[in-house]
């Protein structure tokens, strides 16, 4: 018996790409859902169990593949920022400067989804959650900047480019200002420029 046993292949574990598929579809459904609650209605506190009648998914499908809300939202907020095409971390100056302009508009189709991240508590800890890393990304495109990176014109401006090229400033300059999104982001590349410039002119 033993003989026999030991002559057995070992267990293997079965992967079906169709299961796979299947599964990857669902969680597209279920952020889909979350996207479309937030459109709707900028100001609601979403509940897992509205994302799952909106998915038209079983509450524990959804919670089969977000452990947590946290998690729901966090993934979220990659994926609407990939439909979006926002560089949330951009890797080179330029490509910091260029940021309101590519993303402003974009915010513009997905207001819904842009106010219920600055106007919500689960919005609010989700972009908390990014922060660190955002300071680090910032930080790493001024070095290509001709300041001092531990000056004190390089923290201002590092800290003023926060501002400039966040939702809030295109809430800002849509509500208060009358803009577009397009020219909500050409009015914000724009100051972190001249913002840049001064700098650059104060330190030499």
């Amino acid at each position: 018996m033993r003989d026999i046993m030991s002559q057995q292949s070992p267990t293997r574990k079965y992967s079906s790409p169709l299961r796979e598929s299947q599964a990857q579809e669902t969680r597209e459904r279920i952020l889909r859902a979350t996207s479309d609650l937030l459109n709707g209605n900028a100001f609601a506190d979403i509940s897992m169990d509205d994302v799952a009648r909106s998915a038209g998914v079983e509450r524990r499908t959804v919670f089969r593949h977000f452990a947590t809300k946290e998690a729901l939202f966090d993934a979220f907020w990659v994926y609407i920022n990939q439909n979006m095409n926002a560089a949330t971390l951009p890797t080179t100056l330029e490509e910091l400067l260029r940021s309101p302009l590519d993303a402003f508009p974009q915010f513009d189709k997905n207001e819904g989804i842009i106010r219920a991240s600055l106007h919500t508590p689960t919005g609010h800890a989700m972009r908390m959650r990014t922060v660190k890393t955002r300071r680090v990304a910032f930080r790493t495109c001024l070095e290509d900047a001709n300041l001092d990176i531990n000056s004190k014109s390089a923290r201002k401006v590092e800290a003023l480019f926060h501002l400039l090229y966040s939702a809030s400033a295109w809430e800002t300059l849509k509500d208060y200002g009358g803009l577009t999104g397009k020219d909500a982001g050409q009015v914000a590349s724009w100051a972190m420029q001249a913002l840049l410039k001064a700098a650059e002119t104060d330190e030499n």
